[in-house]
């Protein structure tokens, strides 16, 4: 016997956010990147100076995780970590020319492919759909 699917807009939003992820892993692979190295990438891009903190809030992974990937980065040459001249416990991480110049390099391509996957929404569906994941999302933050 077949059964309906009573949650069928959790099944397609989990495939949906799978679909995305496999293309961004693709894409990124191209520079040697993963998904987190790019997201602590961007922030450090568009942001500017940040604290591991900071960066772990804006891409919502562990301090423990975003400790590997900031090791990982920096042995790469693409940021420094600096100590807080007012605070010792604080470190401030940014992008090195190498990462910036990186991030300049695959930020446009990064933009289009988003375009691109998004881009069977008009503009009052794209509203609707981040209205529509917001109310979700304020339902079942802790």
């Amino acid at each position: 016997m077949r059964r309906k699917c009573s949650n069928l807009p959790y099944l397609v939003l989990m495939q949906t956010s799978k679909a995305i992820q496999d293309r961004l892993r693709l894409e990124l692979s191209k520079n040697n990147l993963s998904i987190t190295d790019f997201s602590v990438l961007e922030v450090l891009y568009f942001k500017g100076k940040q604290t591991i903190q900071q960066i772990g809030n804006s891409i919502l992974i562990s301090s423990g995780s975003m400790t590997y990937v900031i090791d990982k980065l920096e042995q790469r040459g693409l940021l420094n970590r600096n100590a807080c001249p007012d605070d010792r416990r604080v470190i401030h991480v940014t992008l090195t020319i190498d990462g910036n110049d990186l991030m300049e390099k695959i930020m446009p391509e990064h933009q289009e492919l988003v375009d691109y996957m998004l881009g069977s929404l008009n503009n009052d569906e794209a509203d609707s759909l981040v209205n529509l994941l917001n109310k979700v999302r304020k339902r079942v933050e802790i």
